[in-house]
């Protein structure tokens, strides 16, 4: 009976015969195209424009089409303009404007070009597909194009659909739309390894993107999380996100990009701190805020009034769930205000900056009225950002703690294990979980956070866990002993700013503890792949992504700008397509100069596994849903024919 419910559903869509059998036939023909083409990126961090460069430029794969189709016909300034249409139409556009006598010639010449690129970047998909993701009312245009054959008799026909658009003053917008289609088509699905968040100047702008994105899932980091908890009020979290923008000057994207007002802390920072120079509190600015200036000294006081009411706000977390086993990240209450030192795990050092009248040292973790107040207004204003609710929200319906697709197993910190490689058992909820199982809790506790709060909860403490998950010492998504901000800030000596990882960085060394991984997560790993952020590979200093014997790949290469200096370059893109992986490796994107004219550094790409056949639609992941999809097509005509059904027409 219940297949009969499921067959009666079913039949609503395809009512006869007829419509099933066409359906299958459609299925079947897409079961046997090219596997599409999925990119991996991790800890963008905030750096929209080198972020939306990448995936416009396909990673480098729309000039190898270029060179590929052009090589021989135009010179390399040529291609290389060709590439700069698609990367950013519009500063191209712009630029040709002014340099072009004939600027419809010009954009004749590049919508034929522009074709040529986007129909090779096509071919491995059915034409409704393509269509699809085309430009509504150019959709129609677009697909006649893309689909020209070299037949003389229409040869005239797409040659006055071009002169058309040109002629009716649309070629600049038709060129723009034909550029971006082309950048959609070159990238099939996108899996984001966490960390949008933080460090750069616009996660809005990333997020604004990624929302209209044809085919995203995200797999949370831990700055990811952070603001999660942070959307649902924690103060925790709140004043750990407001106390990293501070330092990178991002104000602009607090108060513009998600109307998150800080005036009550600037305020509160001046006359608090009106006296102070807040030297080791000085932000680090990467880009200057364009509508919301303010000066690095007001900026600083600001930076170290959140850290305050930061630390507070953290002991009383600690205090109120000892099962997180964070007792050692207590330190207000090991200052010594006579001597001017603080205990760290029972060694004392030297406090660099004593000047803390809002802590009393009686109580040293109880916030004052007036830090209260300048809570409660900044949840307020995170709660009710329009802007970040629709952010976040999207975060949770096309994100997780992990994925597995296609054979290969994504996620952003790790896996916590033991010196031996086993993995390490964390106590939770009355339970010890570990591997999977642990994963699995933190993705459950998460959703509950945001779609199920404890309205009992006091205000500002929802969502604890999600302060743990962003720096507790078992954090998946964390992968270290502890998070050493209070000494950053208010200890000199460097030794104490150590942050020690778990042994999983050094068991993924080597072949063995990444196929325990594997296996843990269901994964065959003869054949599957682990793809991992979080932490940058120096790769200057001559480390490698590749890791576990060409099992695990960490591509977190330094998008953020913050990390460049370690790493030496600027992130990498994971490739998987129907013939083979790759990793690319980017240069530091350069912004356009003064000229309108930009540099486009191209990644190096490096081939890690030539599959031994093309790899088709059938053998993925959407390929075993569309097979079930054919056998309950069959189903339904079975039916039909045998009379349980009555067929429609």
């Amino acid at each position: 009976m219940a297949d009969i419910k499921l067959l009666e559903l079913l039949s609503k869509d395809y009512p006869n015969v007829r419509a099933a059998t066409a359906e299958i036939v459609n299925l079947n023909a897409i079961l046997a195209l090219p596997k599409g083409t999925e990119y991996f990126l991790s800890d963008l961090h905030g750096e929209h424009e080198a972020f939306i460069h990448m995936l416009k430029s396909a990673s480098g794969t729309i000039k190898h089409k270029i060179d590929e189709h052009y090589g021989r016909i135009l010179n390399e300034e040529d291609r290389e303009a060709l590439a700069a249409l698609i990367y950013d139409p519009q500063a191209e556009l712009k630029r040709r404007r002014k340099s072009n006598i004939n600027f419809d010639k010009w954009c004749t010449t590049a919508i034929y070009r522009l074709v040529t690129i986007c129909r090779s970047v096509s071919t491995k998909y059915t034409r409704s597909k393509v269509r699809h993701r085309l430009p509504k009312y150019f959709d129609y245009a677009m697909d006649e194009l893309l689909h020209a054959d070299d037949d003389e008799n229409r040869a005239q026909y797409y040659e006055a659909i071009i002169n058309s658009i040109v002629e009716c003053g649309m070629a600049e917008e038709f060129i723009v739309e034909l550029a971006e289609a082309t950048s959609r088509l070159a990238v099939d699905q996108l899996h984001i390894i966490g960390d949008i968040f933080d460090r750069g100047a616009h996660p809005d702008t990333i997020m604004d993107f990624l929302c209209d994105y044809h085919d995203v899932d995200f797999q949370w980091g831990n700055h990811d999380v952070l603001w999660m908890g942070a959307a649902i009020g924690n103060w925790a979290c709140l004043t750990n996100v407001i106390r990293i923008n501070v330092r990178y000057n991002n104000i602009d994207m607090l108060e513009v990009g998600y109307g998150i007002s800080l005036r009550m802390l600037a305020t509160f920072a001046q006359r608090v701190y009106g006296n102070d120079p807040c030297k080791r509190f000085m932000p680090q600015i990467i880009e200057d805020n364009q509508y919301v200036p303010i000066n690095e000294e007001l900026a600083a006081k600001m930076h170290k009034a959140i850290a305050v009411m930061q630390f507070k706000v953290e002991g009383q977390r600690i205090k109120a769930h000892p099962e997180y086993d964070m007792d050692n990240r207590l330190l207000l209450d090991k200052i010594n205000w006579e001597k001017g030192t603080v205990t760290v795990e029972g060694v004392e050092y030297e406090m660099a900056d004593m000047n803390l009248p809002t802590v009393d040292p009686k109580d040293p973790y109880k916030l004052t009225a007036e830090e209260e107040a300048v809570l409660n207004a900044l949840e307020a204003s995170a709660v009710n950002s329009e802007k970040l609710q629709k952010h976040i929200s999207f975060l949770y319906s096309h994100g997780a703690m992990y994925k597995k697709i296609n054979g290969n197993l994504l996620y952003h910190g790790c896996i916590p294990m033991n010196e031996d490689g086993t993995f390490t058992e964390v106590r939770v909820n009355g339970e010890s979980l570990k591997g999977k199982a642990l994963m699995d809790y933190f993705d459950d506790e998460a959703r509950k956070c945001y779609f199920s709060p404890d309205e009992s909860t006091e205000i500002g403490r929802r969502g604890d866990i999600m302060w743990y998950m962003w720096l507790g010492r078992m954090s998946p998504m964390f992968g270290k002993d502890k998070m050493t901000t209070f000494e950053r800030l208010f200890i000199a000596d460097k030794k104490t700013h150590k942050e020690k990882t778990n042994y999983y960085y050094e068991h993924i060394k080597r072949r063995e503890p990444c196929e325990f991984i594997l296996r843990e997560f269901g994964l065959d790993p003869t054949r599957s792949k682990i793809l991992n952020g979080h932490v940058p590979v120096k790769l200057k200093d001559g480390e490698s992504p590749i890791k576990g014997g060409g099992i695990l790949y960490v591509i977190d290469g330094g998008l953020s700008k913050a990390y460049q200096k370690q790493t030496g370059i600027a992130g990498y893109t994971f490739i998987f397509n129907s013939r083979f992986m790759a990793i690319a490796e980017h240069q530091p994107y350069i912004p356009m100069r003064e000229d309108g004219t930009q540099v486009f550094n191209s990644p190096v790409m490096k081939t890690v596994q030539v599959l031994p056949q093309r790899m088709k639609v059938i053998d993925t992941d959407q390929g075993v849903e569309l097979v079930e999809q054919v056998r309950q097509l069959e189903l339904l005509i079975d039916a039909y024919r045998k009379g349980i059904l009555k067929q429609r027409y």
